[in-house]
């Protein structure tokens, strides 16, 4: 029923992470009937390679300022303790603990997670660009913010290995029962971090 190009905009707008196809549809049309809108949204992607970058010490995005080392504003605060390193997946997962406005350090973005099934190995996670920035940053504390999946454990178990052997101390984020959550709908992993993670009463 719809045209080629209109396809072909579905297609693509439905590979991104989250996007069925029904809302696919929703989105090319949307820009269909609204030229202008689609107009300023393809001048801004034709551009996102010249203005946005991966900031150069820890993966985060950042801004591209001509003559200038591709830096985030994460890496650019002073205020920030280079001593304790934050160790993330993704630039979601970063942008999601800044959020919570409890990381008074810095990041690392590993890019992907060690996956064996998918081929993807040590050598594949960046862990030399890891230790170097440890090593320069002087870091004292490595947090593991991988998410709770089976990559995501076997990521921070690998990583803890290894930075334990240097000195390090390693830890790992916690994670339970969700604020506001009924216990009778948590899965049993879930509710094993919970009593495993437990702490003193005000504390």
């Amino acid at each position: 029923m719809l045209p080629a190009p209109a396809r072909r905009i579905i297609q693509l707008l439905s590979r991104l992470p989250g996007v069925g196809e029904k809302t696919a549809q929703r989105f090319a049309l949307e820009l269909i009937t609204d030229p202008e809108l689609a107009r300023e949204l393809g001048q801004e992607l034709v551009e996102l390679g010249a203005r946005l970058g991966l900031c150069e010490t820890c993966g985060n995005l950042a801004s591209v300022e001509p003559g200038q080392p591709l830096t985030c504003s994460v890496c650019a605060d002073g205020r920030r303790s280079s001593g304790l390193l934050c160790v993330v997946a993704r630039v979601q997962d970063l942008m999601a603990i800044e959020r919570s406005g409890v990381m008074k350090g810095r990041y690392f973005v590993l890019g992907r997670l060690l996956s064996p099934l998918d081929g993807i190995g040590p050598e594949s996670i960046r862990l030399t660009a890891l230790e170097a920035r440890i090593e320069k940053d002087q870091v004292r504390e490595v947090i593991l913010a991988t998410p709770p999946t089976v990559d995501g454990e076997a990521t921070a178990l690998y990583l803890a290995r290894e930075l334990q052997a240097r000195g390090l101390v390693v830890t790992r984020i916690a994670s339970g029962v969700p604020h506001g959550g009924d216990l009778e709908f948590a899965d049993q992993i879930t509710l094993g971090r919970a009593i495993e993670g437990r702490r003193g009463v005000g504390s």
